[in-house]
């Protein structure tokens, strides 16, 4: 297995492993960092992760598979993850979906072509009173309107 992780990762999963009475349980945090360190979770990592923490590799893919911030495949820069629940929904998430395709030229689950944006769609982001809303890697963008959507873009170019 061809796996491996910055020395400052591979040092975070050392302790966050020390920390959990029995070591499967640092699954969750474990994956996280592995994000944080490579951009997503290759197949790799994924029997890694399993070796690390004597798990089966099912359930790290099972994991996996569950968590839609868990990506099992490399993301553009910037990942741009639009809500669709029903508080977004019923504020105009999709015309703010639609907008964002039409400006990058993508669909959600795809990243652009030059690997800077990556459009998500997902079910929720906690976020309901800004609805209709939006994160950007980590930070959360809401009311959001078309022309919002578009100030945002152009402060990451």
């Amino acid at each position: 297995m061809t796996f491996s992780l910055s020395a400052g990762s591979a040092k975070k999963i050392e302790e966050l492993v020390r920390r959990y009475p029995k070591k499967e349980a640092a699954l969750l945090p474990v994956l996280h960092v592995i994000q944080r360190d490579r951009g997503y979770i290759s197949p790799e990592a994924e029997e890694w992760a399993a070796a690390t923490l004597g798990l089966p590799p099912l359930r790290v893919r099972e994991v996996l598979s569950f968590y839609a911030l868990l990506r099992r495949k490399p993301a553009g820069k910037y990942v741009i993850q639009v809500c669709r629940n029903i508080s977004c929904f019923l504020a105009g998430s999709e015309d703010i979906v639609g907008h964002l395709e039409s400006k990058l030229g993508v669909k959600p689950g795809e990243t652009t072509a030059d690997g800077k944006f990556t459009l998500l769609a997902v079910e929720c982001l906690g976020n309901c009173d800004h609805a209709p809303c939006l994160m950007v890697n980590d930070d959360d963008h809401g009311p959001v309107s078309k022309d919002a959507v578009d100030a945002i873009l152009k402060g990451l170019s």
